[in-house]
């Protein structure tokens, strides 16, 4: 994730609280919000003193910003995005990690949900 793609000023993050709509799972909360005019997508990182020390929460912040890095074509333009850690989520895996974003981005309707193919033809 570039660094021209992040949140970093509270009047942001409560922008995108005030005028956006969320979505959680276990492992995150996921305020979404669209942007004025385009622009590529923005994302902001909390990391609660719940979650551990200095030294863990940069670990973890790290892991989500490397997840949407992973997730970063999938994200539509236009969007800012304010992602919460819930205490647990210092014990996962990038993949995990991924795989939870992945899915509470589902849930907030930010990335539609892959078309199933069930292997039949026409």
């Amino acid at each position: 994730m570039h660094r021209s793609h992040r949140l970093k000023k509270n009047e942001q993050f409560q922008e995108v609280f005030q005028r956006g709509s969320s979505a959680a799972n276990k492992q995150f909360v996921l305020y979404t919000a669209k942007q004025e005019g385009p622009a590529a997508f923005r994302a902001g990182i909390s990391v609660s003193k719940k979650i551990g020390n200095a030294v863990i929460r940069n670990r973890v912040k790290r892991l989500i910003r490397e997840a949407v890095a992973r997730l970063e074509k999938r994200i539509p333009q236009g969007l800012d995005l304010v992602i919460i850690a819930r205490p647990g989520v210092e014990a996962m895996s990038l993949e995990a990690i991924e795989q939870s974003l992945l899915h509470v981005m589902k849930r907030a309707k930010v990335i539609k949900q892959a078309p199933v193919h069930n292997g039949r033809k026409g």
